[in-house]
């Protein structure tokens, strides 16, 4: 089975920067992508951004582009998740998620969440 640990959220003001960090343990040679992913109250789970795990490869969904941008680090087992130029409607749980061959084509394995909140 594979784990996955969020952490880095917070509380930034608009405009500002944060990173958020994903470790993934057990068994990571399992892991097809990694994909970050946020839920804002009263809406629905949307797509940050997605990364391949082996080719590190990301895609971003257009409302972060040129903001976020996703890094995998080979050695640490860890995706990052780096955002700049924060809005007060990037404010949500932020989740990373793994798919792997036990998932279909799904994201089946879910960390915790963590809280970004971006004052106005």
């Amino acid at each position: 089975q594979v784990q996955l640990v969020e952490s880095g959220g917070g509380l930034v003001q608009t405009g500002g920067s944060m990173s958020l960090s994903c470790v993934a343990s057990g068994r990571t040679a399992s892991i097809i992508a990694v994909g970050w992913f946020r839920q804002a109250p009263g809406k629905e789970r949307e797509s940050v951004g997605v990364v391949n795990w082996r080719y590190g490869s990301p895609n971003y969904s257009d409302f972060v582009k040129g903001r976020f941008t996703l890094l995998r680090d080979n050695a640490k087992n860890t995706v990052l998740l780096h955002m700049n130029s924060l809005k007060p409607e990037d404010t949500a749980v932020y989740y990373c998620a793994a798919h792997t061959p036990e998932g279909g084509r799904g994201y089946n394995v879910w960390g915790q969440g963590t809280q970004v909140t971006v004052s106005s």
